[in-house]
């Protein structure tokens, strides 16, 4: 299997989905609200450094307001650019403003089984198989715990989770499932062991956090507590929003932005002041409420604006942005999770979004689906050419082949033609065939997909890891087992 890594970099297409002013007044907004409603921040060490950096702590409520230029002082402390490391070298991302990487999204609690086509409960095989399929697919850059290991402890459920990802893959690790101190510590014994020491690992890190928040306004205590753990060792770390018009955030789009906003750039700003210049990242998901139940949508036109908007964000602050892109609501993969994956994709893929999340994923990230994923990776593989835009040279303007064949001829036979054949986008999944063969199958995408899915689990045998490592981490969680 190839190791080769698919990215989007060096776009000829362009988007501004925010001008210049309206990112100013977005931001200023931030830091009325950071300033004058306070974000909640339920973890005594976080509300320890706020009050040592002159911010008004409400201890009783566990909510903190903070000056503007303390916020901003903090934020240019962020590096801007940084490689997420894999376990094999070649195989690092640069978080560098020039490449769109897509991973897989978490955590689900549901998968299509392969084998019999039956939704059923996630376990820890899942974790494993879905990092193996994953590892082979060239346009899935790095992992997120796609499922929940729910046959293991739940107090070392994600560090089994992400022990079965090493295990399983040699590609950057990002996990959503550690949000305690224990499992933090644990985590970063066993990226440690990858990497070869801690001082290595902070040179290296092959492992990244994402930490939610609790919006509106809000964090979640073992989260931050996890999030500073993860910053004095030089893990990157990011905090995630999703805050959702109507119920977590307001009914506008602009106002759901600046709530989102402030919950990220809060969190981020309290790691710089404890570990100024620790490596972080902006993440969002933000979405729509349903109007008529309430729901997340996990798809629309407001996820899609959302996603290139975030991005703006991002830039503005300067820092790398892991975003929440192939969201669906749809039940099985069908024309809504195909609409609705390519144009989240497209506008968040246009405004250069470093990170990528939610391929393989329906009913707003609960249900696994193998079909779902090979099906998005092409997707993705169609931004990817389209991101290439049309080049205009000599070469491609192609005058000489035009004449060599004239009026009436074809260019089958030409040299030139052989040169660029391969230029042209060759689908997997998308059906080109005749309509009589297409009448007389009756099979389509999602069959081809997911025998791909199981011909790749049969056959891919990722580089294995070092079985005194993997032991070694076997200890480490039952440490915390205990």
């Amino acid at each position: 299997m190839s190791k080769n890594i698919k990215s989007i970099s060096n776009p000829k297409l362009k988007l501004e989905v925010l001008t210049a002013e309206e990112v100013k007044k977005i931001h200023e907004a931030t830091l009325w609200i950071i300033e004058h409603v306070g974000v909640r921040f339920p973890s005594q060490r976080a509300l320890e450094i706020w009050e040592a950096n002159g911010a008004t702590v409400d201890h009783e409520k566990k909510i903190v307001r903070v000056k503007g230029d303390v916020i901003e002082e903090a934020l240019q402390k962020c590096p801007p650019a940084y490689p997420l490391a894999a376990r094999d070298p070649g195989q690092d991302l640069p978080l560098d403003g020039n490449h769109v990487y897509l991973g897989t999204d978490g955590c689900g609690v549901e998968v299509i089984d392969l084998q019999t086509g039956q939704k059923r409960t996630s376990c820890l095989r899942d974790v494993q198989e879905i990092a193996r399929v994953a590892d082979a697919t060239e346009e899935v850059a790095f992992h997120w715990v796609a499922v929940s290991a729910q046959d293991t402890p739940p107090e070392s459920r994600g560090l089994h989770e992400i022990k079965a990802i090493w295990e399983s893959s040699t590609k950057h690790l990002q996990t959503e499932s550690i949000y305690t101190v224990h499992e933090a510590s644990a985590a970063l014994e066993m990226a440690a062991l990858i990497a070869g020491g801690k001082d290595k690992l902070r040179q290296r890190p092959v492992l990244s956090l994402m930490e939610c928040s609790a919006p509106p306004l809000g964090h979640d205590g073992g989260s931050l507590d996890a999030a500073l753990i993860a910053a004095e060792h030089g893990i990157p770390t990011g905090f995630m929003t999703m805050a959702a018009c109507l119920t977590t955030g307001p009914a506008t789009m602009a106002g759901n932005l600046a709530v989102g906003n402030a919950e990220v750039i809060a969190a981020t700003a309290l790691l710089q002041l404890a570990y100024p210049g620790a490596p972080v990242f902006y993440a969002a998901a933000q979405a729509a409420s349903d109007l008529r139940t309430g729901a997340y949508t996990g798809g629309g036109p407001e996820d899609f604006l959302f996603g290139a908007a975030t991005n703006v964000l991002a830039d503005f602050y300067n820092i790398p942005l892991s975003m929440g892109a192939f969201a669906t609501g749809a039940k099985e993969p069908n024309w809504q999770a195909g609409l609705e994956g390519s144009l989240s994709t497209f506008m968040a893929s246009i405004v250069m979004s470093d990170m990528l999340l939610g391929c393989g994923f329906l009913h707003g990230s609960r249900i696994w689906s193998y079909a779902e994923m090979l099906m998005d990776c092409e997707i993705f593989s169609i931004i990817h050419k389209m991101m290439q835009g049309i080049v205009v040279d000599e070469e491609t303007l192609a005058l000489e082949t035009i004449a060599n064949v004239g009026p009436g001829g074809h260019f089958l036979a030409q040299k030139h033609t052989r040169r660029h054949m391969r230029d042209l986008f060759i689908p997997q999944f998308m059906d080109r065939r005749p309509y009589g063969e297409w009448e007389t199958k009756k099979d389509d995408a999602r069959d081809w997909a997911t025998a791909k899915a199981r011909k790749t689990l049969a056959e891919h045998c990722p580089e294995p890891l070092d079985p005194k490592i993997s032991a070694e981490m076997g200890k480490i969680i039952k440490s915390v087992e205990k």
